[in-house]
């Protein structure tokens, strides 16, 4: 293919416009190393130079797959990994908290076998630790030259511009990238994350255009779909064409189906080839499992929609809409909780 570069928000740093995401190695999806390390290879071989994983993802097992398939060509590669989710159990092991921060990059560095992390990202939101004290610490990795910039993952919209003006404030670095779910059914990020992160100069990296394989073409309304295997065995009501919310998910691919049929390619390439057209992503994260799901992902990543193609995506899924509510956005604990709704039952009977 032949591989286009963008610039990664303002740091100067340029990326392939998709992302080799390691998020199916390991135990959690191929538990082959040497296949997983060949994948690698295969993607930095097409022109891909941007590889993004998590400190979580099979425990810490991917980002040791990634070191080893870096091994001599760290270089070429910019780097990408995470930090929020428990790594172990027992207190102050997860979240946003310099005390973890601290620790958790010291071992992904190990795993990752490098010396320095390209782009760090914390991910996921943590309401119980404050933003500055996450900017600072970051703050002084990046000082420290063992992270080069950092950035955050699904983090709401009010929470980013708030990052923005405590890091001015503060003197400190800023949040230079943010990670949302981005496909043709989940447009909600168009609302306002997209906006966001274009005011502020942000990189975008968006993750699961396939919808979490949804838009992979396997999963059809007339079709028998199988809930023993693949996604559909690890969540069954997402791919249930008999479940009510389904519905308009079932309709919307047979209409993007179409859609793809008429342009000459695939339901997954039509897929990977929509977040990669908003002006306001850098890169499209695509998260293979195996060498053919390379292969077909990497072909998709030559597509170029042209505007008849995205005014016809804009009538079956129009913008802002949201149909894959799992992908949707971060829901705030004051909604999940309901003791931060409401004041003790003695100060309501008080009146105060």
């Amino acid at each position: 293919m032949t591989t286009r570069y963008r610039r990664l928000g303002g740091t100067g740093i340029d990326v392939s416009v998709h992302c080799l995401g390691a998020m199916m190695f390991g135990a959690v999806g191929n538990p082959d190393h040497d296949d997983c390390v060949r994948i690698v290879h295969a993607a930095l071989d097409q022109g891909i130079n941007f590889v993004d994983t998590a400190d979580m993802y099979s425990s810490g097992e991917s980002e040791e797959i990634v070191g080893k398939a870096l091994s001599g060509r760290r270089d070429d590669v910019v780097l990408a990994t995470k930090v929020h989710f428990p790594m172990g159990e027992g207190p102050n092991r997860s979240g946003n908290s310099r005390r973890w921060i601290v620790k958790e990059v010291e071992q992904s560095l190990r795993r990752l076998r490098t010396d320095w992390i390209d782009l760090y990202q914390v991910h996921r939101f943590d309401p119980e630790t404050d933003v500055e004290e996450t900017l600072g610490v970051l703050t002084d990795l990046v000082r420290q030259g063992k992270i080069r910039a950092f950035g955050c993952s699904m983090f709401p919209v009010e929470r980013l511009v708030e990052a923005h003006h405590v890091a001015e404030r503060r003197g400190l670095h800023r949040f230079r990238t943010e990670q949302p779910p981005y496909s043709l059914l989940a447009r909600w990020v168009e609302t306002s994350v997209l906006p966001t992160c274009r005011r502020y100069g942000m990189g975008v990296l968006t993750f699961a255009p396939l919808a979490s394989g949804f838009l992979s073409g396997r999963y059809r309304r007339d079709r028998p779909v199988d809930l023993t295997t693949g996604r559909a065995a690890l969540t069954p009501s997402r791919f249930d064409p008999t479940v009510a919310d389904n519905a308009a998910k079932f309709e919307a691919v047979e209409q993007l189906a179409e859609l793809a049929a008429d342009l000459g390619c695939s339901l997954p390439e039509l897929a990977v080839a929509f977040p990669a057209a908003h002006p306001g992503v850098t890169s499209v994260i695509i998260g293979p499992r195996t060498m053919d799901q390379l292969d077909s992902l990497v072909k998709a990543a030559s597509l170029t929609l042209d505007d008849a193609a995205l005014d016809r995506i804009d009538e079956i899924v129009p913008p802002g809409t949201n149909l894959y509510k799992e992908h949707g956005p971060w829901t705030p604990p004051e909604l999940g909780d309901a003791d931060r709704r409401r004041r003790p039952l003695a100060d309501r009977a008080a009146g105060s």
